[in-house]
């Protein structure tokens, strides 16, 4: 019998807050009522922003609330080469291009077609989609801009990706914190666009390094917040591309501030270890977040 997989995969890039509680708490308990495992993933792709102090921190909280994992623990940063090896395939393939434009000359151009009564279009997040420029250039002149060094990132060509495919994608939703029924939901990864795979100078990307974890560590559930709904067509488009296990996903309920809008690492909200120098106990953390 197959034991079920769970994870829980921190950015050590600030402390961690309530939200994040919640669902490293959620994930340990689904794992504990199915005899299952709980890893612990280091998802430190961003090494400027991700450092070892916050990792231990990360860490330091996470042992305060009494979770436990299996070891070692996966950290991305060490994983670079085996990620590289991917992208080097996603290239060959063509299903990758290089692209150019910087943020500014993303805003003109978008600036230019709204001008001119054309809406353009937006990710789920709101942010807009990337212009199709880049995917048009020759052969030639991708090389060329590459080898005099200007900067640029790799994107999924999403069109042909899906038609590489050759099929309508889905993945299996619980439906709530028991596990104990899912529902299809239709994958829909057009509509992030042509998304970073990847980084000149870092191979890889969270959508690529994510699903690459995943099936390398043998994830069967994941368990992670509802803001990574829609993002989840992403993650099914690598995985098919890439011949990878489909796991099952449970998006859970975020827990919110006062104001009604998500926590953040980035704006200090309800920091677990302010809370713990305020005196709150890991007893107290499970009843404010629900557990």
């Amino acid at each position: 019998m197959t034991l079920l997989t769970f994870r829980f995969a921190p950015s050590p890039n600030g402390d961690l807050h309530l939200g994040h509680a919640y669902s490293t708490l959620l994930n340990q308990k689904l794992a504990n009522a199915s005899d299952g495992r709980l890893l612990l993933r280091i998802e430190d792709i961003d090494t400027t922003r991700c450092t070892p102090q916050f990792e231990a921190g990360v860490l330091a909280d996470l042992k305060w609330l009494g979770l436990g994992w299996e070891e070692p623990v996966r950290r991305q940063s060490e994983h670079f080469a085996e990620y590289k090896a991917v992208l080097d395939r996603l290239i060959r393939e063509e299903l990758v291009y290089p692209a150019f434009m910087s943020r500014g000359e993303i805003r003109a151009f978008i600036t230019d077609c709204e001008k001119r009564g054309r809406d353009w279009p937006r990710d789920p997040d709101g942010v807009p989609l990337y212009p199709p420029t880049d995917k048009a250039l020759p052969m030639r002149e991708r090389k060329r801009r590459i080898d005099d060094n200007q900067p640029f990132a790799w994107r999924l060509d999403v069109g042909a990706a899906l038609a590489h495919v050759g099929k309508g994608l889905a993945w299996a939703e619980f439906t709530d914190e028991t596990l104990s029924a899912t529902r299809p939901v239709e994958a829909r990864p057009r509509d992030w666009g042509d998304v970073i795979v990847a980084r000149r100078d870092i191979p890889t990307s969270y959508h690529l390094a994510v699903v690459m974890d995943d099936a390398l560590q043998g994830v069967s559930h994941i368990v992670r917040g509802q803001d990574l709904f829609s993002a989840t067509g992403v993650q099914r488009l690598l995985q098919e591309l890439l011949g990878l296990p489909q796991p099952a996903y449970f998006h859970h309920r975020l827990i919110l501030g006062p104001d009604g809008r998500k926590l953040s690492k980035s704006l200090g909200d309800s920091g677990l270890a302010a809370l713990r120098g305020a005196g709150a106990s890991p007893d107290d953390i499970r009843r404010i977040v629900g557990l």
